[in-house]
């Protein structure tokens, strides 16, 4: 349920996330979930990958600054008011919700899955887990 994500910042200038993405792709590293945050001069790219390890020493290789953080992959229902299903549990423990974005893929049951970027992370998971939840585990499903 939880993995890993990574997390790096470009310049806010036309082509520089380009410029990542052919790199990774000519390494033959799949981007499975993105997300861009942006400011006037910086952009912060968060995404999660099918080969974690590549990736860092790709990206550091070629002097990037990463950062890994631990985030939640969890399998959200396909209807109107299914995030309630993830958000609820969630406020019941008194678990912030910092970001979420959508992975590019849908999980075993066939519902999409969502990145969650939490305060307490494995808090978080005990509480998916008993709650609810079809969680993505990276044991079960391959990124």
């Amino acid at each position: 349920m939880s993995v890993k994500q990574l997390s790096v910042s470009l310049d806010n200038a036309p082509g520089k996330f380009l410029a990542v993405s052919e790199f990774l792709g000519a390494e033959g590293i799949n981007i499975r979930a993105i997300s861009v945050a942006d400011t006037s001069d910086i952009s912060t790219v968060r995404f999660v990958v099918d080969d974690l390890e590549k990736c860092l020493n790709v990206l550091r290789s070629r002097g990037y600054s990463v950062k890994e953080t631990e985030v939640i992959a969890v399998e959200v229902p396909d209807h109107p008011g299914g995030l309630q299903a993830i958000l609820k549990p969630l406020k019941a423990a008194n678990i912030n919700v910092l970001y979420l974005y959508p992975y590019l893929g849908r999980g075993e049951s066939g519902q999409p899955i969502v990145i969650v970027g939490v305060d307490k992370t494995e808090e978080a998971v005990k509480v998916l887990k008993k709650n609810w939840v079809h969680t993505f585990d990276k044991e079960i499903y391959t990124l």
